[in-house]
């Protein structure tokens, strides 16, 4: 490895995110700033221009404008308050019920919209005045659903596993997608026993018992807006369409429904909607494309290999090893976000973990747990940041609160980790998996 290049490479990106740079243009200019170590201007200017083009050039990146417009039309559609109303007859008579609403109400809501960002908005903007009104702590309330809107991440459909498939040179996206199922379910559950655990405690009150006919209308109602994932997911592992094929039908599907069964978007609406979606794409492929051009300077200056050489010389303890790399995303998560992070930090792990024999579908739910984590944390975790102005708190207030939630999402991080079947059970019954 070149300590020169490495400190020229990270050196640049660092200097250039204290000065206020945007991050995709950091990414693109470190990189640019390593090939000129080795090479002209102008090859460098040709060589990371075509590592951007050439790295979006990519049938599986259509997916992402397509499912951030299906993100968007669900956001505008009246969805979120259908979950909510769905999500309170599923949680009403456990103590705490309206923590417990916010919680199932994230993990619907997030699978569907692909944002955490977008699920902490709308989820929490519905909560937090309920919950206030009930008598709960405005820092609590906060911070379950600072806590709980990202697991809509880890259970699909989800970009970020999309992203992680393309870095990684082909980790099948179904895989990636099915495999997420019982880490989301089980953050999310885990979630639950830690807001029960406080809302006993404290005293918070149990919802009153919904009639019959409420639980019926309350579940009709939500069964539209559910039936997506079942749509994609079905199509995807019964082999009807691809990944990619799903996001177009997610599309479609939300379209119908916000225009012809809810009639809360109109032929209106939609120009802004695909601008905002368009606007959003360009930023995320923007940030892909010059994370590719700093993923070839990497791998030009041998550093991926060399840090998998430098951390299997600490200790050929693979637990020790997989410690590491947890606190390491851990940290990074804290003050970068998640895509970023996740087109910097796979080139460079990914050679470790399968020196150590982790199969890449496992790894990769396991970088995306801990970047999720991340995402609730300061210093600039936009859904802590969301979430706190939603709800009304300031960051210093929400954080004692989020204590536990920390803790316990950090405890099954080691559990997913350690215990791959639970990544992998899914993939190889539904999908006949044999990574």
């Amino acid at each position: 490895m070149d300590i020169q290049s490495v400190a020229v490479l990270f050196g640049t990106f660092a200097l250039l995110m204290i000065l206020g740079v945007p991050i995709a243009y950091a990414i693109g200019l470190a990189a640019f700033a390593t090939f000129l170590l080795f090479m002209s201007f102008d090859q460098s200017v040709y060589i990371v221009a075509q590592q951007v083009a050439s790295g979006l050039d990519s049938f599986t990146l259509l997916a992402i404008p397509f499912f951030i417009l299906a993100g968007n039309i669900m956001n505008r559609g009246g969805i979120a308050m259908r979950l909510i109303e769905f999500a309170k007859v599923l949680g009403g008579r456990l103590p705490g019920a309206l923590a417990h609403c916010n919680v199932l109400a994230n993990m619907m809501f997030g699978s569907i919209s692909g944002s955490a960002v977008a699920s902490a908005a709308a989820v929490g903007g519905v909560m937090a005045p309920l919950q206030k009104k009930e008598g709960y702590s405005p820092a609590f309330s906060a911070a379950v659903n600072i806590a709980s809107c990202p697991t809509g991440l880890l259970i699909p459909p989800s970009a970020t596993f999309i992203v992680y498939s393309l870095i990684t040179n082909g980790t099948s996206v179904a895989a990636l997608f099915v495999a997420g199922y019982i880490p989301g379910i089980l953050m999310g559950l885990s979630l639950m026993v830690v807001a029960g655990i406080i809302a006993k405690r404290r005293g918070y009150p149990v919802a009153d018992r919904a009639t019959t006919k409420e639980v019926v209308d309350k579940t009709l109602a939500a069964m539209l807006p559910l039936g997506l994932i079942v749509i994609v997911m079905g199509g995807i592992i019964f082999g009807v369409f691809t990944a990619t094929e799903a996001s177009a039908v997610a599309v479609l599907y939300t379209l119908f429904l916000a225009l012809v069964v809810y009639r809360e978007v109109t032929i209106r609406d939609l120009p802004g909607i695909i601008l905002e979606s368009a606007v959003t794409t360009s930023i995320v492929l923007l940030m892909i494309g010059c994370s590719i051009a700093m993923s070839k300077a990497m791998a030009f200056a041998d550093i991926p290999y060399s840090i998998s050489d430098i951390l299997l010389g600490l200790s050929e303890n693979p637990i020790v090893l997989l410690l590491i790399i947890n606190l390491a995303l851990l940290v990074v998560g804290t003050f970068m976000d998640m895509t970023p992070a996740l087109l910097i930090f796979t080139p460079i792990f990914l050679p470790v973990v399968e020196d150590l024999g982790m199969d890449p579908v496992h790894f990769g739910v396991v970088m995306t747990f801990n970047l999720c984590i991340g995402i609730c944390t300061p210093p600039v975790g936009s859904a802590l940041f969301v979430g706190c102005s939603v709800g009304g708190v300031k960051i210093g207030e929400v954080l004692r609160p989020m204590f536990g939630f920390y803790g316990v999402l950090v405890a099954l991080l080691m559990v997913v980790t350690f215990i791959p079947e639970l990544s992998l059970f899914l993939p190889r019954l539904l999908l006949g998996y044999g990574g």
